[in-house]
């Protein structure tokens, strides 16, 4: 009885197929419906239970086509589909979210394929709905659009202060996204749960694109941003280039920056050579720099200036130096965060939540982090006279001029050409012997010496030794451009 069933409703079914296709447009021959006809409409691909399955797109665009006006991030027109049908959101309207960490890896490539990963205007999106693929397509737009204006300061910038811009640039924007997206009744993006560098971290690490390559075959359109921007290159540890006024073809000089910020964190390892080599760091001048462009030089030579004073009042004591020197480091670098007038650093460093994560990134990118750069002896030579020989001339004179060493040897750009000229400069002194023209007393005592030349050196080299150690006591501030 059961198959007896199942043939009936078949057969029902295929009347109802039938009775539906005398509708066309065409004849349709009308046929004795046998048990054979019914086996044979079961077998057919495309009809009874093995119908193809109705497209629900064709439901409202029968003709295939597309909603008009409605573009794509490559500027083709998608189909409208309804948040009902086909799937979730983020499949229908995809969105190339988040956007990756810059570095100097992939800082060449967001400059470079700027205009061939996607954008999205206002007309990508149906009017209503799609709220949290909207938030994701504004942070996209407005983070490659502060790229551009980063890329564009490469002819006046170094490649560092444009990473620096285009870091602020996506920080800004996840800050921004995760602020309009915490103010609407949504499900929170997991990554804004978090905070300071854990948030940052988590955004770079679901970037689907984090090299930022070229998405796109087709330029796309650039999309100005609704919020502004305002890169400050102040809080860039990093050499600028300041250009001169419109209508100049020059540039100034460039400045080039040499301070060892931050000092390494004092511990049980380093606390020795921290007391034993104070001498041998340099302090800086804080009021030697111009004020546009470099105010951040300047707040790292007073924080600077501050540890070390801290710690030479640390090292004198006899008791209980480590702990002294470590909190002296630490108030310091909270301070400097923290600023004068309370205006925070933009430090990578001074972002964490966590006073731990602050001083683990400080420790980090310290230059001299167990202050062993300053532990070896300073090699001395010849060569030195070109850094010295101003305090020899007055302090410690040699009892012969040293313009000529000074004038013909000093400019050159490579230390062998400099120590190859300093020796030909005593080979001439020491040739003065045979024609008597020694000048000075001290030349010509040296005459007398079974190697003139090697006499004249030595004169030289304690000279030198002498100017090296009265720069090192004197300690005096050194400006940190050159």
């Amino acid at each position: 009885m059961g198959s007896s069933g199942a043939l009936v409703c078949a057969a029902a079914f295929v009347l109802v197929l039938l009775s539906s296709a005398s509708n066309d447009e065409r004849n349709f021959e009308q046929r004795e419906v046998t048990f054979d006809i019914i086996m044979q409409e079961m077998q057919q691909p495309d009809s009874f239970m093995m119908q193809k399955e109705a497209d629900m797109m064709d439901l409202f665009d029968p003709m295939g086509g597309s909603r008009p006006g409605v573009l794509t991030p490559t500027g083709s027109q998608p189909r409208f589909r309804p948040r009902s049908f086909g799937g979730p959101p983020s499949l229908q309207y995809p969105v190339q979210f988040p956007l990756g960490r810059p570095t100097s890896d992939n800082l060449q490539a967001i400059c470079l394929h700027g205009d061939h990963r996607p954008r999205y205007p206002n007309s990508y999106f149906p009017p209503s709905g799609f709220g949290k693929q909207v938030r994701k397509a504004s942070a996209v737009n407005m983070a490659e659009s502060w790229f551009s204006m980063c890329c564009k300061g490469n002819q006046t910038w170094e490649r560092e202060v444009t990473l620096c811009c285009a870091t602020q640039a996506w920080e800004l924007s996840v800050q921004s996204f995760c602020e309009e997206d915490s103010s609407v009744k949504d499900r929170l993006y997991h990554c804004c749960r978090q905070m300071g560098r854990d948030r940052l971290n988590c955004f770079h690490n679901d970037a689907p694109n984090p090299n930022y390559e070229a998405t796109e075959e087709l330029p796309v359109p650039p999309l100005s941003s609704t919020t502004n921007f305002n890169f400050d290159s102040n809080t860039c540890q990093r050499t600028i280039i300041t250009p001169y006024r419109i209508g100049e073809n020059r540039r100034k000089k460039e400045k080039k920056i040499g301070i060892r910020f931050p000092p390494g964190r004092p511990t049980v390892d380093v606390i020795v050579s921290l007391c034993r080599d104070q001498k041998l760091r340099p302090l800086y001048k804080a009021n030697c720099m111009p004020g546009e462009g470099y105010k951040w030089v300047a707040r790292q030579a007073k924080a600077i200036n501050r540890i070390e004073k801290g710690f030479k009042q640390c090292c004198k004591k006899k008791q209980d130096v480590l702990n002294c020197t470590d909190l002296k480091w630490r108030d310091e670098l909270n301070k400097y965060c923290v600023g004068e007038n309370g205006d925070f650093a933009h430090s990578p460093c001074c972002s964490g939540e966590l006073a731990n994560d602050r001083y683990s990134c400080f420790q980090d990118i310290s230059p001299d982090p167990y202050y062993n750069r300053t532990s070896v002896a300073e090699e001395l030579s010849l060569n030195k006279l070109c850094d010295y020989h101003k305090i020899i001339k007055n302090k410690f004179p040699v009892g012969f001029p040293l313009k000529s060493f000074v004038g013909q040897c000093c400019h050159r750009p490579l230390d062998a050409d400099v120590t190859i000229c300093f020796l030909q400069n005593l080979d001439q002194m020491s040739e003065t012997c045979s024609s008597r023209k020694a000048s000075t007393p001290v030349v010509r005592r040296c005459c007398r010496m079974s190697s003139p030349q090697q006499c004249i050196s030595k004169i030289l080299m304690d000279a030198i030794t002498k100017a090296t150690v009265f720069s090192q006591k004197k300690n005096k501030k050194r400006c940190p451009l050159a």
